[in-house]
């Protein structure tokens, strides 16, 4: 195996960067890369992937559960209707991450996920082509921001979403499965609902 693609707990060849915590592990081989196309879903994982920025990807992972309990599971309409007591409640609840601007920006966000008819359909038409991307053998082969991720941000920002950029909407699009990131050989490449 290549120094980027190691093996899992089971011996398995994984993705080099999940094999570090039995987390990781899991979040890899059964969420990351795989499609989601509920509202709430990509709703979640848009929240996360913004209050991650700046932070390390176990901490939002560790903490999923308060965010989910604190966030309503993030349920686009209930988020939407949060006010200016829930942003208070937010920034006391030692479970999650106590950051005014993301906390705002997920209420926000979920606003302006009200205004969009059909949210999945925006987002995953800033889908690549799969047959026309490459595999990637390695890091080095994945990018932090593509054209796509550009347009996806640019897009939200206009419809009123906010602490999206392009690193972020490419990094929602590999949680989501808009994009397959697994590395050449990764037990979990193509994985259900492919």
């Amino acid at each position: 195996m290549s120094g980027d693609l190691l093996p899992g707990a089971d011996g398995r060849p994984r993705c080099g960067w999940c094999t570090s915590t039995p987390e990781y592990e899991a979040y890899h081989d059964e969420e990351w890369g795989r499609p989601v196309r509920d509202a709430d879903g990509l709703f979640e994982r848009l929240s996360l992937e913004a209050f991650q920025s700046g932070l390390s990807w176990l901490t939002i992972l560790r903490k999923r559960p308060a965010f989910r309990a604190a966030f309503a599971d993030f349920a686009i309409d209930e988020v939407a209707a949060f006010g200016p007591a829930d942003v208070e409640r937010l920034l006391g609840d030692a479970g999650i991450v106590r950051n005014r601007a993301k906390i705002e920006a997920v209420i926000a966000n979920a606003r302006a996920a009200t205004e969009v008819e059909d949210l999945p359909g925006l987002l995953w038409s800033f889908a690549p082509d799969r047959a026309a991307r490459p595999v990637p053998r390695s890091y080095a082969d994945v990018p932090a921001v593509t054209p796509e991720s550009t347009a996806m941000a640019k897009e939200l920002k206009r419809r009123g979403f906010r602490f999206i950029g392009p690193t972020t909407a490419y990094a929602l699009m590999q949680a989501c499965g808009l994009v397959d990131d697994h590395l050449e050989g990764c037990v979990a490449r193509g994985g259900a609902g492919r």
